[in-house]
Order: C-alpha cells, then sequence, then structure tokens
C-alpha cells in the first residue's frame, strides 16, 4: 500500500486494502518457517495526514492465524487486530554514528525518500507484534502427559506424575550399599 506525499499534503486520504499474507514477504517467512499459517488475509485500513513537517498515519490491521499451542500441540484459529499511528518524516540521507536516546515519538516513526510512501513493512510488522510468542490455545490448557504423552485436557490418563525434582532425579538410581 502505497501513499503519495503530495495527495497527503492537500487532504486526509482514507485507504482500505485486503492482501493475502504472501504479498508481505516477511509474513510469507513466518509460514514458511512453520511459526503460523494465515487463515484469512490482511485487511488494512489507513487514514494519513499531513502535520507540519511529517505524515501521520493512523490504521488498523485485522487478519486470523492458525497456530499450534505449544503445551498440547493442538492447532486452533486466533484472531489477531492491531491499532496504530506511525509518523513518516522525509529522509535527509544522514547516517548516525553514535548513540543516541530516542522519544516515544520517534520510537514509532519511519522515514521515507521520494514522493511516495511503502506502509507495507509497517503493516507487516503490527501483524508480527501480535502473534504470540508461546502460542496457548487457552491459558488452563494442561498440556501432554510427561509419561505418555496423552493430552490432559482431554482428561486424566492413569500415569504416575508425582512432583519430581528433575535436579534430584540421578540420586533415586544411586544405589548405597553398607
Amino acid at each position: 500500500m502505497k501513499i503519495r506525499v503530495d495527495d497527503v499534503k492537500k487532504k486526509r486520504i482514507e485507504l482500505i486494502e485486503e492482501e493475502p499474507a504472501e504479498h508481505y514477504p516477511s509474513l510469507a517467512e513466518m509460514e514458511q518457517a512453520g511459526e503460523c499459517s494465515f487463515t484469512s488475509p490482511l485487511r488494512a485500513q489507513l487514514s494519513a495526514i499531513w502535520e507540519y513537517d511529517h505524515v501521520r498515519v493512523a490504521g488498523r490491521v485485522e487478519t486470523s492465524v492458525r497456530l499450534s499451542c505449544s503445551r498440547c500441540l493442538a492447532d486452533y484459529d486466533l484472531p489477531l487486530a492491531s491499532d496504530f499511528t506511525i509518523f513518516y518524516t522525509q529522509s535527509k540521507g544522514e547516517s548516525l554514528d553514535e548513540e543516541v536516546e530516542l522519544t516515544d515519538e520517534e520510537l514509532i516513526s519511519a522515514s521515507y525518500s521520494g514522493d511516495e510512501i511503502d506502509v507495507d513493512p509497517e503493516i507487516a510488522e503490527q501483524v508480527m507484534l501480535e502473534v504470540p510468542f508461546k502460542p496457548l490455545c487457552s491459558e488452563s490448557c494442561r498440556g501432554l502427559c510427561t509419561q505418555c504423552g496423552a493430552d490432559l485436557n482431554a482428561g486424566e490418563c492413569g500415569c504416575d506424575r508425582g512432583e519430581i525434582n528433575l535436579k534430584m532425579a540421578a540420586l533415586k538410581k544411586i544405589k548405597i550399599e553398607k
């Protein structure tokens, strides 16, 4: 999705776009790596306006993904949605060689060059931030039995899973002769 800077300087621009995840290279890489699979296209709604010396883009992106629970390995669908605001400033071609402290506004800003702003990288980034690092089908997921591998969410398996301190488990095997 591209925004022409000259159009934004004249009036507020409203954009709506629906694209498959494969349109965004970083999301396609996530899918190929097996981190998730996108079950619906990304729908992005943006509003762009010129403010002082920058373009403010406010928007919302929505999609849904299929994830594998990190406890019980069951697949489940998760809707994702993110509201965001990004300030685009014209790139002046300068590079920083020293460490600088960024303000809150600089943390949500990006630069552009030329007469168009490509918002696709920021849209993909918003989706990537919403995908959980450790996906859980529910907060109360009990996971798999460490003995037999049964799904404990379906019911007890009958295995003795007494509290074992793994640090001391090797001591159970030691036989002391008197």
